[in-house]
């Protein structure tokens, strides 16, 4: 019975002994992760991982360790992926950093870390967007954006991104689609210069499409895209081309209309004012108006229209 007693306290002794080596295990790890989180993130995160490891494998007497490892492993996955971020580091580095630190904060319980991390991965894919967008790799830019916005679908850097792909692309349903949906989320003045911006970028795409279609002579096309341009805006410049679609297509009291807009417009020099002359003088020439046609072809005497304001007066008979 003795005997008995001796070997059963013997077992009990070594018992113990083991179970305060094994909780020693998890504090050296814990001790290396908390040294390490001053220096070496990346080491820390392999210690704390670690404890929770050797902590399982101890049991109750090393829970306490794995708790404050699971405190503080969120933390640290997200302090990765921002400092990717921080530091500019490439934009795949960054979203696989954000993940680590999501996949890490849903895995030991952090809401607020996640919350951070998700918008470190948000940023990593417009990064992305972007170098894609800087290497004219445009499907692969959409592709990304398209990411941006099933994360997070009010992004409006993302859709006016798009706008800019869509242009580059020559695509203007795209790109009146895409435009049309970044301004109607700016409604209610959230961003007026995002808006602005983007209003700015549609007009001068569809006034300068409707130059060109006008300039191949498809002028019922051109005064499509000059329409869609006017949706957006207008200027002085949108008025000369709806001017000079007009009067090819014989509609000189629309062409006068619309030169004279420009004209009220222009506040620079008579040279800069000559191109909306020269177009009121096709007008009022084509209503029949022979003395106001001079007047206005003598004002559009000036650089790249001297030439045919004076052929103009000749043929006018212009004193």
């Amino acid at each position: 019975m003795k005997k008995t007693v001796t070997i059963l306290a013997i077992f009990a002794l070594l018992f113990t002994t083991l179970t305060a080596q094994d909780r020693n295990d998890v504090v050296n790890a814990y001790n290396e992760g908390a040294k390490a989180s001053k220096t070496d993130i990346i080491a820390a995160i392999a210690s704390f991982e670690n404890v929770i490891t050797l902590a399982d494998k101890v049991g109750e007497s090393a829970a306490d360790l794995k708790q404050k490892a699971v405190q503080v492993l969120p933390g640290l996955y997200f302090k990765v992926a921002y400092s990717a971020l921080n530091e500019k580091k490439p934009a795949q580095e960054i979203i696989q950093s954000a993940k680590a630190a999501i996949a890490a904060s849903d895995k030991y319980g952090s809401a607020s870390n996640k919350t951070n991390a998700q918008k470190v991965l948000l940023q990593g894919y417009i990064n992305l967007g972007g170098e894609y967008f800087s290497k004219n790799e445009y499907e692969n830019a959409l592709a990304v954006y398209d990411t941006v916005l099933s994360l997070s679908p009010d992004n409006t850097n993302a859709i006016y991104n798009k706008s800019l792909i869509y242009i580059k692309q020559n695509n203007p349903v795209a790109v009146e689609q895409n435009t049309d949906l970044l301004l109607e989320k700016l409604k209610g003045g959230k961003d007026t210069i995002r808006a602005k911006q983007a209003s700015t970028m549609a007009l001068e795409y569809f006034r300068s499409a409707g130059s060109q279609a006008s300039q191949a002579e498809k002028l019922d096309d051109a005064l499509v895209l000059l329409t869609k341009a006017s949706k957006y805006g207008e200027d002085k410049d949108l008025y000369y081309y709806y001017a000079d679609v007009y009067n090819k297509q014989k509609n000189f009291d629309k062409g006068a209309e619309s030169a004279q807009k420009g004209l009220s417009m222009e506040t620079g020099t008579p040279e800069a004012k000559a191109k909306f002359y020269f177009q009121l003088g096709l007008a009022q020439e084509g209503k029949g108006q022979t003395a106001e046609a001079c007047t206005s072809f003598k004002n559009s005497l000036f650089g790249a229209f001297a030439e045919p304001s004076k052929a103009k007066r000749t043929n006018l008979k212009c004193k």
